[in-house]
């Protein structure tokens, strides 16, 4: 694939991340009405609570499918949306039918409760021993909120990736669970025909979705390009790229600045998948990944030999050229953030700024190439280097290396303090917001 020229977007024409969010947005709330109007079809119970109980349940149904379709990495959604956040809306939402699934066990153990004359728990065991499917949903429920528990921030920080990510395929299971329970006791699933077929093609959607975005595509696309390792080049004492070639590779619809999941297929490393951005523009001939030592997954690469088989899922993320606003633009790279912004003022076309921020000179990796890609595209190179205190790229240094930073886009890409604290200085010299480019590498299971 030749490297793509990418035009800003035109000023009347509708910003992909605006026209994806707007869809996604409508696509739930016609769901929320649809579900709604089912609800209300189905006739209401004269107990206070079974109504709030099957009201809090058909709408925790409705926000498990949506989840499934916010974690299936649908290439549509991923280039205009990233992977980030689709993972932060997948949590929240998450959140939310952890609430709703607690609300329908509530009332409506409360509700037939309260015509039995039976306590909470006792009622709640007969539920599960006398009615077909509810038992299946108390253990759906457990699985949520076991998953729910190792989402929270104190744990996801305690464990490894692999273990959250296995954890989280449980997800699965309990999907399984509240469907079949769906189907057996669901009142308004039965309600009428109509509901029926809704439903059916509401799950129906949501894991086809999953199926191809998480199995269909990958398997697809690993075994269309037969991706190997074709050369490791050390680039300093802990920082490694990687070439790989293949098949094909000019219909593999990369671009630069985004990502892969990569997995390379050697006896100790074939179960672990790393993400790590494309360092070069892809040129329909080989990618290269650009990667530091910072654990034994990438660590491990300096040892790949050429011919080691890749398995690599992607590309990921909405950190392209599809997302520029203006004709000029600002590259703001820190440490090994440098790759994707490497690769993006490769793709780039108009006047570019790039500003390098490290702690020494030995740090700026691949520092030679991106001088020369400057001076070859005619773009202005800024190595900025220091301790992190005082801030090398406070409002007024910004200020000072590029004056007219409010009319340009601004890609920014390095570690989450640095980000964080250029995307205040960038807020403090009223760069729009839709001219900051940014994405963090954020995995939803």
């Amino acid at each position: 694939m030749t490297t793509i020229q990418s035009p800003p977007v035109p000023p009347t024409a509708i910003r992909p991340k605006v026209l994806a969010r707007t869809g996604l947005y409508a696509v739930l709330a016609a769901n929320v009405a649809v579900v709604t109007f089912f609800f209300v079809q189905a006739g209401f119970d004269s107990n206070a609570l079974m109504v709030l109980g099957r009201f809090t349940g058909l709408y925790a149904a409705l926000l498990m499918a949506f989840q499934l379709v916010l974690v299936a990495r649908l290439p549509w959604l991923d280039r205009r949306i990233g992977m980030d956040r689709l993972t932060s809306w997948h949590r929240w939402v998450g959140f939310g039918l952890l609430w709703t699934l607690v609300g329908h066990v509530v009332f409506i153990t409360f509700g037939y409760a309260e015509l039995s004359s039976m306590g909470p728990l006792d009622q709640l065991i007969d539920l599960a021993e006398t009615i077909e499917g509810v038992l299946r949903a108390l253990v759906a429920f457990v699985l949520i909120l076991v998953i729910g528990a190792v989402s929270a921030r104190w744990a996801r920080r305690r464990l490894a990736y692999e273990t959250w990510h296995f954890v989280h395929l449980y997800t699965y299971v309990a999907v399984v669970l509240a469907f079949t329970h769906q189907v057996a006791v669901g009142t308004t699933f039965t309600a009428s025909s109509a509901a029926t077929a809704y439903w059916y093609g509401l799950w129906g959607v949501a894991l086809g979705s999953v199926a191809v975005g998480r199995l269909v595509l990958p398997l697809w696309r690993n075994w269309r390009h037969q991706l190997r390792v074709s050369a490791v080049v050390p680039e300093s004492d802990n920082v490694v790229s990687v070439y790989i070639t293949g098949r094909d590779l000019d219909r593999l619809p990369a671009r630069a600045g985004q990502f892969f999941l990569w997995r390379f297929l050697t006896k100790d490393r074939w179960w672990q998948a790393n993400p790590f951005s494309l360092s070069a523009a892809p040129d329909g001939r080989t990618l290269r990944l650009t990667a530091k030592a910072a654990g034994a997954g990438s660590a491990a690469l300096r040892h790949v030999k050429p011919g080691t088989r890749v398995f690599a899922e992607g590309p990921y993320g909405a950190f392209t050229a599809m997302h520029r606003t203006r004709p000029e633009a600002v590259l703001i790279a820190g440490g090994v953030g440098v790759t994707p912004i490497r690769a993006l003022l490769e793709e780039l076309h108009g006047h570019a700024v790039v500003i390098y921020r490290v702690a020494t000179d030995r740090d700026a990796v691949l520092y030679d190439e991106l001088r020369e890609l400057a001076h070859a595209k005619g773009a202005e190179l800024h190595l900025v280097t220091g301790p992190p205190v005082p801030d090398k790229l406070a409002p007024a240094e910004l200020a000072r290396l590029v004056p007219d930073i409010a009319d340009r886009d601004v890609f920014l890409c390095g570690p989450p303090p640095m980000m964080n604290a250029v995307l205040g200085s960038l807020r403090e010299l009223n760069v729009p917001k839709q001219q900051t480019h940014f994405e963090r590498f954020s995995l939803a299971g």
